[in-house]
């Protein structure tokens, strides 16, 4: 999965986000889940997955809460409070909780796809694709997502230099810290500059923005590529034509509709899917299969 083309890895996070958003059906959501689970145990990203789904589970507990509080919708009644000072009885519906719930599951799907994101798309390669056709800003984008960790790390070496040197941060009074941190963000800013004029430098001597842009490391389109690019437009089809026939959606109020209110739900659903469990197949077949490795 990690060696994908991040154009053809790309499009399929854009393909499970796209079915996330636009479909509200539980099954769909359910079995998006399921695929997205699956991908990510191909890619060897469990223990990722689990640190995620750590936060996003609190998150969806708390929407369980209040929405049945909040969203009064709905007509099979659960539980209803007595009558209040300075408003109407307060009712929680079965519709407002299964609602909270769907939703609940549409921000874990969007979680864990921010998870295989980060798993199978490398920054520095995405950077490099997106140069060919744009170096400027991909250059632009480069700098900017490495500023921040660069800073913070110049910032640790200025500190553990100066403790070296006897400065101790954290005695005397609040002024002395502070004059301290000061001059350790002066020293910070200087380095910032000598860096940054380092880097034009460089940009300079290899004569940037002069020409055709050079590729030093060049992604090979691979037969791999190929089916997981033509799985995930596969799957964009069968994601239109449910959008268009209004197969995703799914009523919850004022009363829940049926799961299989349309017969071409299942089997639709099936066509989604399909292609976008491709992926996970391949990298399995890829691990297992000598003969599959030497064909893609």
């Amino acid at each position: 999965m990690q060696t994908l083309h991040p154009g053809a890895a790309v499009a399929l996070i854009l393909v499970f986000l796209l079915q996330v958003l636009v479909f509200s059906h539980p099954l769909y959501l359910a079995g998006s889940f399921g695929v997205i689970f699956l991908t990510i145990w191909a890619a060897g990203g469990l223990k990722a997955m689990k640190n995620y789904l750590k936060f996003a589970l609190w998150v969806v507990l708390v929407v369980l809460a209040i929405n049945p509080l909040v969203n009064q919708s709905g007509n099979t009644v659960l539980w209803q409070s007595p009558p209040l000072p300075l408003a109407d009885r307060l009712s929680v519906t079965l519709e407002a909780v299964l609602y909270g719930a769907v939703m609940g599951l549409r921000l874990l799907n969007i979680v864990v796809i921010f998870c295989l994101y980060n798993l199978i798309v490398h920054p520095d390669r995405l950077l490099n694709m997106i140069s060919r056709f744009a170096h400027k800003p991909a250059l632009i984008i480069s700098l900017s997502t490495r500023l921040l960790p660069v800073m913070a790390a110049s910032l640790n070496n200025i500190r553990e230099a100066q403790q070296l040197r006897g400065v101790d941060f954290s005695e005397g009074s609040l002024k002395k810290r502070l004059d301290r941190y000061t001059a350790m963000l002066h020293v910070l800013m200087i380095s910032s500059l000598e860096d940054s004029l380092q880097m034009a430098e460089a940009m300079q001597a290899r004569a940037f923005g002069s020409g055709p842009r050079s590729v030093y490391r060049r992604d090979l389109f691979r037969p791999r590529d190929g089916l997981c690019l033509a799985g995930s437009i596969f799957s964009l089809g069968a994601t239109v034509y449910c959008i268009i026939n209004d197969l995703g959606s799914y009523t919850f109020f004022p009363q829940l509709g049926s799961l299989f209110s349309n017969a071409a739900t299942l089997p639709a659903l099936a066509a989604v899917l399909s292609g976008l469990t491709l992926p996970a197949l391949l990298s399995w077949g890829w691990n297992w299969c000598r003969y599959i490795r030497l064909k893609i």
